[in-house]
Formats: C-alpha cells, sequence, structure tokens
C-alpha cells in the first residue's frame, strides 16, 4: 500500500474523539459558519451512543431548558475543535438509549 495514503489517512482522523466511549460527558467546541464569519459553539452533553467504522459517529445529549437534545457529530469532521472530557460514566450498554425516557435525577450516570 502507498506510504502516503496511509499519512492521509492518519491526518484524517480526529485525535480528539478516540478516547470518546458512551457514558462520558464532554464538551465538544464545534465551528460554526454563518455567512463569510465563524464561530466556536460549545455543545456539552452525555455521549449516548458512537458508531465505528469509516463513517463513524458520536451522539452527545443533553437537557436545555427541560427538552432533550441530541447532535451526531462525524468522527471525521474537521469542525470540531477540541472536544475536553468532564468525566467518565461507568455504563454497562453500548448504547443509552433509555436515557431518552429520563429527565433530573433519574437521568444521571455513576461515575467511574
Amino acid at each position: 500500500m502507498n506510504k502516503n495514503l496511509l499519512e492521509e489517512i492518519a491526518i484524517t482522523t480526529n485525535p480528539h474523539l478516540e478516547d470518546v466511549r458512551p457514558g462520558d460527558q464532554i464538551r465538544i467546541s464545534y465551528r460554526i459558519v454563518e455567512g463569510d464569519r465563524e464561530r466556536l459553539q460549545p455543545f456539552e452533553g452525555i455521549v449516548i451512543k458512537r458508531r465505528n467504522g469509516k463513517d463513524g459517529s458520536i451522539t452527545v445529549r443533553r437537557i436545555a431548558s427541560g427538552v432533550g437534545v441530541e447532535r451526531t457529530i462525524p468522527l471525521q469532521s474537521n469542525r470540531v475543535e477540541k472536544v475536553e472530557l468532564i468525566q467518565r460514566g461507568k455504563v454497562r450498554r453500548s448504547k443509552l438509549y433509555f436515557l431518552r425516557g429520563r429527565t433530573g435525577k433519574s437521568a444521571r450516570l455513576k461515575q467511574k
């Protein structure tokens, strides 16, 4: 296989999202383009799903004004500026869809 091709693949993957797992609470700084201006918009929540593969993504959920908001972020996206890990969650499942039906204290996860 061509060495340059392997280097290009290594460059396109986002190193910030390598260690993110379901149950983690993270803050993502996402680059938003509005017309000719750009700004960073933070999005903080719990990772409820991770898809791997060449088009992998993570889904982050948070409660905003009493309404659940989910955002799916592609792992290959260049718009992800940085990812901060706030806390690790102790979970036994790979998909945390049960959090969709919960609010308040019942929507919390144990810390690792």
